[in-house]
């Protein structure tokens, strides 16, 4: 591989990035076909059941994907699901060389679409800018491979770590501009999960706004007692999903005729099974989860490891020790026993500091 091939895959994970907000369930995808260095077609996955990227390039180059190379993000794929292998259609063509970002973590593919070019006599190389690649679909990957969506946490708070003032007011702790940046990672997802103290404390919407959404993300709420009300606006516009661990028919009645699924799940200590949660809503089809929560539910779901990635909009205010914290995490006795984390990305973004950070799972 060289320089070229550098610059053709970039082209191509450009593509896909345009799909970032409308592919769910499946994974973003761009792809280039480039003839005697000209690009003769490209293009990306739009949108679950449509056509695939490999095949929105083919029809755009017509004639001249025969001889041409492909630069798909993602390895084609080699089985029938909505619509027919892409591995197939790229041997049809006449494609003579096909440079994949990475394997598909899909076991009904997980390397079979690229021998099946190679059998067919094509060149593959695989692995140029995996990087990047693995990065955009970090949660299709996660979906396949752990059987559970890639979980990410929003928290605003001051610069000294506090999200709320003791009495509970957090309205405005960050800037207008972070706001704004929030529905970016909104639109991305495919689920936006909170807590039943945040829907009796906020009566949020947690929908997509300001932003032309082609799709909604699924609103999950994690309610142990049952004690959302029905005129809550999260019930209302769109779908909404509650687990809860209480199994009184009357409330679930009455929260079903709001048009929200009712689904109980219950842990051994009596509240929502937290794992339970994402190995549904994995079995759902959901790639992304934004969590946007208080310091109980983050708390929570970070003790148990459950939290992939943290997004945090740092305001430039102090809130003082007695303001609430991040998330509640109990006594720690040992620095070891902190949440030990990884630098991913820092940017001001209005007047306030974005800092993005994975979870670091090494023991």
């Amino acid at each position: 591989m060289n320089a070229s091939d550098s610059q053709w895959m970039a082209q191509a994970l450009r593509l896909a990035e345009r799909g970032l907000n409308t592919t769910s369930p499946n994974p973003r995808v761009g792809c280039v076909l480039v003839k005697e260095g000209k690009v003769v077609g490209e293009g990306w996955h739009e949108r679950a059941g449509e056509p695939h990227a490999e095949v929105h390039a083919m029809r755009a180059a017509g004639k001249l994907t025969k001889g041409a190379t492909a630069y798909v993000t993602l390895e084609p794929c080699s089985h029938y699901g909505r619509t027919p292998p892409c591995a197939d259609a790229l041997i049809a063509a006449g494609v003579s060389r096909v440079v994949v970002a990475m394997q598909d973590p899909n076991p009904l593919v997980a390397g079979q679409g690229i021998a099946k070019l190679l059998a067919a006599g094509i060149e593959v190389e695989c692995g140029l800018m995996e990087a990047a690649a693995r990065e955009l679909n970090i949660g299709f990957i996660s979906r396949m491979t752990q059987g559970t969506p890639w979980v990410r946490s929003k928290i605003a708070a001051s610069l000294d770590g506090r999200t709320a003032l003791a009495n509970g007011t957090s309205k405005w702790i960050t800037g207008e501009a972070a706001r704004r940046d929030v529905q970016n990672w909104r639109a991305r997802s495919c689920a936006v999960l909170t807590g039943i103290g945040t829907v009796l404390a906020d009566d949020p919407q947690l929908n997509v706004r300001e932003l032309s959404a082609k799709r909604q993300p699924l609103r999950v709420v994690l309610d142990s007692g049952l004690r959302i009300s029905p005129t809550s606006r999260i019930l209302q516009n769109g779908k909404t999903l509650i687990y809860t661990a209480c199994g009184d028919a009357e409330k679930l009645q009455a929260i079903k005729l709001c048009g929200a699924e009712v689904v109980t799940l219950a842990g051994a200590d009596g509240k929502v099974d937290l794992s339970g949660v994402l190995r549904d809503l994995g079995q759902r089809g959901i790639n992304e989860v934004l969590v946007e929560a208080g310091r109980t539910l983050n708390g929570a779901l970070l003790k148990v490891g459950l939290v992939d990635e943290l997004v945090l909009y740092l305001a430039p205010r102090l809130l003082g020790d007695a303001a609430r914290g991040l998330a509640e995490l109990g006594e720690l006795t040992q620095l070891q026993q902190g949440v030990a984390l990884q630098w991913t990305d820092v940017r001001q973004v209005g007047s306030d500091l974005r800092i993005v950070v994975k979870i670091s799972k090494e023991k």
